[in-house]
């Protein structure tokens, strides 16, 4: 069911770029202490990965951790604490809660956006109702809550 109509979804306002940059070096933060965490609890007692389980170990970091701070964020609230400190909150485009499947999309997606060099994110500046494109993949979007 529908946290939101699609009509109250539609007007609902849209951060713009600089708002979601903000919630994304805040999330930032806490994520690079995550990964420090992580990082520790394998490198300690295991010592420094080397070979194949040092990629192993980079794609666990960088990729695995990451996945998991944000969809499991995304998909029990649908809102990081980045995105709770500057009033945002991740919700489809037809005004429902974000899924798992939801969430997964729109990560795959973001980093698609990053990966040819933060056009995905740029595009908010051009497009008229400020959507990114992996909002638009995803079929989610950003509001600003009250």
């Amino acid at each position: 069911m529908p946290t939101y109509s699609a009509p109250e979804a539609e007007a609902a306002l849209i951060p713009g770029l600089i708002r979601r940059l903000a919630a994304i070096l805040y999330d930032s933060l806490l994520l690079i202490a995550l990964l420090f965490v992580a990082t520790a609890i394998v490198t300690l007692p295991f010592g420094n990965p080397s070979g194949t389980m040092l990629l192993v170990f980079q794609f666990f970091i960088f990729e695995i951790i990451p996945l998991i701070f944000f969809t499991g964020f995304w998909a029990r609230g649908g809102q990081t604490l980045g995105m709770r400190a500057w009033r945002l909150k991740l919700i489809r485009m037809d005004g429902g809660d974000v899924g798992w499947s939801d969430a997964l999309k729109r990560h795959l997606a973001a980093l698609f956006s990053v990966l040819v060099f933060g056009l995905g994110f740029i595009w908010i500046l051009v497009d008229p109702q400020k959507l990114a494109w992996h909002d638009r993949l995803s079929k989610t979007r950003l509001i600003i809550v009250e």
